[in-house]
């Protein structure tokens, strides 16, 4: 494992994930946008655990920072940003990345029925400060 390496890499998933969110937003593609920003979500925690251990085929990214968080794995001047990202992980997390491919089949309810522009700006917002965690975490 070279965790910088994956760490950067990760850094630069939630980077291309949030750019890509940013041009659904403007294309008012808001599905799209909410998914986009879930993973640029995911993918920013997931760099910030690479830095500390492998990381596990997971996308409850909140529940191994929590894992981190209590096991000590973080050190102190970081905590509260990885705490912050938890914060994020948890609001925009697994759940929301199957709602914005599946949708709520139950209910027979499509991700497009489901999202809208003022879902597609919270997510993006969620995205955004997570990318900004992520990077102030890797300097």
């Amino acid at each position: 494992m070279d965790s910088a390496r994956d760490a950067e890499y990760r850094l630069r998933l939630a980077r291309g994930f949030l750019t890509e969110a940013e041009e659904d937003l403007r294309l008012s593609r808001w599905r799209s946008c909410v998914d986009n920003s879930q993973l640029a979500v995911e993918n920013a925690a997931k760099s910030v655990i690479a830095r500390f251990s492998p990381i596990p085929r997971s996308h409850d990214v909140a529940a191994l920072l929590a894992e981190h968080l209590e096991q000590g794995l973080i050190p102190v001047a970081l905590r509260g940003n990885v705490e912050a990202l938890k914060d994020l992980s948890q609001e925009l997390g697994f759940e929301e990345h199957v709602r914005s491919d599946y949708g709520e089949e139950g209910r027979g309810i499509t991700p497009w029925e489901l999202f809208q522009e003022p879902e597609a700006r919270r997510a993006i917002e969620l995205a955004r400060r997570a990318v900004s965690l992520a990077e102030e975490i890797a300097r």
